[in-house]
Parts: structure tokens; sequence; C-alpha cells
């Protein structure tokens, strides 16, 4: 009987999975995302905001608003906030701008209440209907390469390098070797056919690192059942400070940033979870983006940054989740986590950072469906793709490729081609390049 109820509601077999197989890429997702409980509190810390609050909001954000995902919109994405705004409201939004977290808040919800506005007059479906299907493509391959980078970086397989900007880490340091050992073991399961490929390789790499005394069992209790307190920053953000004249252009880039960074990340999962038609329409996309939006001015509300679908969704995707099933998972992990947070902090970047590297190869898959023929859908393509992991932004790389796109069509006076919202959006790009100079 229940196992017909969930049928019923996320329609699993006719999207060609089942319920362990949605369970087992939720959980894989969660594995993959887990770090956040760590690193986005100790970030909104640095910008002022209460660390244990902080813990608390981001991880009741991120399961509100997944749920939300999987049960609403049915899309097996994760939802939390995200990294790179963390870090933009923290160490400059907090920092150099010299304005209050309240006030960043504050920014941060009308940011989110845009993307609102945007997604219930249909202006973002438009924007992503009129992308060309090459640089659809194109963005799924350039977040590809950019989560290879992202995964390498964290297994510490590349470093920075003052000449080389890049170089080859210390494949000596056992952290390293680990991350080898669960790159190799995970590809080789996933060659022969094992759904639950990654997780497999993360759990034995995560145990594997125990044994050799690479990573220790936390100490102390393992379990706490206090419930968590927001009272420092729940509805603590500061609506008129953020309307003040210096915040309009942190508003602005809140808002291109994110619309961007999460539309490129839907678009990618969306493609390799088989959303996308041939015609490039993606199903269900606007209740998507009204979860993330929705998301987001629920984010401010607890105290922390705009709500974004993150990109180790990805490794679940992978995993075999089609449905939201794998999202509903995945926030019934991070419920689990408020009361084990000491016990989801032994999974070390080491054994999830292979993953990352083995889902950018994946996404990889779709260079060969861009139109590489013809120069004036390979330069922007080749731009979207390259300097998404070159500027670290996946939004700086969607700019990339619709400026070019649209000044090429221009110069070689095939302007018709090139519609109304592209010529929009580039515009809005060229602004956003200035205005973050």
């Amino acid at each position: 009987m229940q196992a017909s109820v969930v049928e019923r509601l996320f329609s699993l077999k006719e999207n060609g999975t089942s319920v362990s197989q949605e369970v087992s890429a939720g959980v894989t997702t969660f594995m993959a995302m887990s770090y956040l409980i760590f690193v986005i509190p100790s970030m909104l810390a640095d910008g002022g905001i209460p660390r244990d609050a902080a813990t608390s909001s981001v991880i009741l954000v991120t399961v509100a608003v997944t749920l939300l995902m999987g049960l609403w919109a049915r899309y097996p994405v994760g939802v939390a906030p995200g990294l790179g705004i963390t870090a933009f409201f923290a160490y400059y939004v907090c920092g150099p701008a010299g304005f209050t977290w309240q006030a960043g808040l504050g920014a941060v919800f009308i940011s989110g209440l845009v993307f609102f506005l945007l997604t219930v007059t249909r202006i973002r479906q438009f924007i992503v209907n009129a992308v060309p299907i090459d640089l659809k493509l194109s963005i799924v391959v350039g977040i590809g390469a950019f989560i290879a980078l992202i995964g390498m970086k964290s297994a510490g397989l590349v470093i920075a390098d003052p000449s080389t900007f890049v170089a080859l880490g210390n494949v000596t340091q056992p952290e390293v070797q680990l991350s080898v050992f669960c790159f190799f073991l995970t590809a080789a399961l996933m060659v022969k056919g094992f759904r639950a490929a990654m997780l497999i390789g993360i759990l034995a790499t995560t145990a594997l690192g125990v044994i050799l005394g690479v990573t220790e069992l936390p100490k102390g209790a393992w379990v706490s059942l206090t419930l968590p307190d927001i009272s420092a920053v729940f509805m603590q953000m500061d609506l008129q400070g953020a309307l003040s004249h210096g915040l309009l252009s942190i508003i602005f880039t809140l808002t291109m940033v994110d619309l961007f960074d999460n539309m490129g990340v839907l678009i990618g999962l969306a493609r390799k979870c088989g959303f996308m038609r041939p015609d490039g329409e993606i199903r269900n996309l606007d209740k998507a983006f009204i979860t993330d939006s929705i998301g987001t001015m629920f984010s401010a509300c607890m105290g922390t940054t705009t709500a974004t679908s993150y990109l180790e969704s990805a490794s679940g995707v992978a995993a075999g989740g089609r449905t939201g099933l794998t999202a509903v998972t995945t926030a019934g992990c991070f419920v689990l986590a408020l009361f084990f947070i000491p016990l989801v902090g032994v999974v070390p970047a080491y054994a999830t950072a292979p993953i990352l590297i083995i889902v950018g190869a994946l996404m990889m898959q779709e260079v060969v469906h861009i139109r590489f023929e013809r120069l004036e859908i390979a330069i922007p393509a080749f731009l979207t793709i390259m300097t998404m992991p070159f500027t670290f932004n996946i939004a700086t790389g969607f700019g990339f490729g619709f400026v070019s796109y649209t000044v090429i069509h221009v110069l070689m006076g095939r302007w018709r081609e090139v519609t109304p919202f592209m010529y929009l959006i580039s515009a809005c790009f060229v602004a956003n390049f200035i205005m973050r100079t």
C-alpha cells in the first residue's frame, strides 16, 4: 500500500526508477552536500551572524526547501544556502561594503522577491526558452568542468600555484591517495553497473580513512536531542537598510548571480534527468524556480543567505535519482543531521571529492551534441564551458556565452536570429560585469 502511494506521488515506473534507487541517490546527494553544515555557518559567523544559530538555520532551511523541491516541483535536487553567495555576503557585503548582516539579509529577501515575481510572470521561463539549445548544452558541459575542478581541488589533486595558477598537489599525502582510491573504486563499480556505486565509494573510503587513522571518530556524544535555537537570527532582516543606495547594486548582483547560477544548475540537472525535451523545453521548471525563490525569502527570514539548487545534486542524479523522492530522502538525512552533527562530520572531503570528478565526466558527455562545426556556435559554447571553471563561477560562464553569442550574431548581420530576451540578458550581464569591477 505504502509503495503504491509513493509510486503514484512520484511516478517511479514512468521515470524508470524505484524506491531503493531513489533512496540511495538521496543519501548520495546528502553525503556530497553535508559539508555545508559546517562551511556555510562558519562563513556566516565571519560576517557577524551567531555561529550556533546560523548552523541551525542553515539545516532547517535546507530541509524545508529541499522538501518543497521534492514534493511539489518533483526534482531530485537538494536546495540550501549557496556557497558562493554566502562568501559574497560574508566577505563583501558584511566586510568591505560595510553593511550589517541584518541589512544584508534584507537584500537577500528582496532578491528572493524579485525571483518570485520573475517566475510567476513567467519571465524566467521565457529567459530559459530564449537560450539556444547549443548554449544550454554548453552550460551542462561547463558545469561538469566546474564540478570536476571543485572535486580535484577538494581532493588535493589540484592546488594553487603563484606562477602557473594551478598545479598538481602532493600525491604522497594520505588524503590524496584515499581520494584516488575512492575515484577508481567508484568508477569501477559504475562501469560494472552498481547503482549504489557512489554511496559505496564514499562509505568505503570513509571507513578506510578511519581504520588508517587519517580520519578520527568524533569525541564525546554523537547524538544531541536539543532542539535548535534560531532566536538570535529569526526575522532579523533589515528591509529599510537593504533599500539604501549602497545596497541597490548588491541586490542587483545577488539577483543576477543567483538567477543564472540556479538556472544553470537546473538546466544541467534537468538534461541528465531526462526532463529536457529535444527542443530544449524543460518540464516543471517553473515549479523549480518558484521553489528556489520562495526558499530565498524563507532563508532571509530564518537568518541565512540565498537558497539555491546545489551542484552536488548531480552526484545523486548520476547515482540514479530521477524524481522528487531523491530530494525527500536528502531532506530526511538533513533532519537526522540536526541530531548527529558530530557524526556527519566524519565523512571527509577526500571521500566526496572524487564523486564530483566522476560527475563532471558524466556531464561532459553532452559535449558531443554541440554543433562545434559552426564557428558562431562553437565560440560562445567554448567560452561558456571554459569560463565557468576558470572564473570559478557558473553565472560568469553564462554571461560570457550570452554576450559573445549576441555580439557575434550582430556582427555577422544575423541580428534577427537573436531573441529580444537574449539582447536584454546580454545587456544585463554587461552591466553586471561593470558593476562587479
